[in-house]
């Protein structure tokens, strides 16, 4: 096999993988599809460019997420994007869900949303990306005992936003 042909198929791989993850955590980061659309595609082409600086295939999440936030860092670098009030996006589920689920389903997503930054990226990387506290800790460079203690912070304001909002239960 050449080595474009062997390049074309490790992308291929990466992009049926991780695509649909990618697309998901870059839509709770911003709240806006377009936007979250755009982000992918950017994070696709520098992946491409870079393919060759990916030593490990399972490193190829971690490695995809840290693209994707940077370029959602530079967006901002860029120009200030207007985004959609979180409330009119709809992402659909991969199950269907009852109407009282969709609504504490919308409640939550507009409570994380207001989380600061500081607490509700660890908390996305957890729940959206199922990344571990070590995986988290190295994504955000920062310490496993920080990640802990951010994520901690992060589920006790969003039970109290929450409470808030009338809902109740665990989180």
């Amino acid at each position: 096999m050449s080595s474009e042909a062997w390049r074309q198929e490790r992308f291929n791989a990466l992009a049926n993988a991780y695509g649909t993850d990618l697309y998901r955590y870059a839509l709770w980061m911003c709240a806006n599809d377009a936007l979250a659309k755009d982000l992918v595609q950017e994070t696709w082409l520098r992946a491409w460019k870079a393919l060759d600086r990916l030593n490990s295939d399972a490193a190829g999440k971690s490695w995809l997420i840290t693209i994707l936030r940077r370029e959602f860092a530079r967006t901002f670098e860029r120009k200030v994007p207007k985004f959609a009030d979180v409330n009119t996006i709809e992402v659909r589920e991969d199950s269907q869900s009852e109407p009282d689920d969709r609504v504490e389903i919308q409640l939550l997503r507009r409570n994380i949303q207001k989380l600061p930054p500081r607490y509700r990226e660890p908390l996305l990387l957890q729940v959206v990306m199922g990344y571990s506290c070590d995986e988290i800790a190295q994504q955000l460079a920062i310490s496993k005992s920080a990640v802990m203690t951010q994520l901690f912070r992060a589920r006790e304001q969003l039970i109290q936003r929450l409470q808030q909002d009338g809902v109740t239960g665990n989180v």
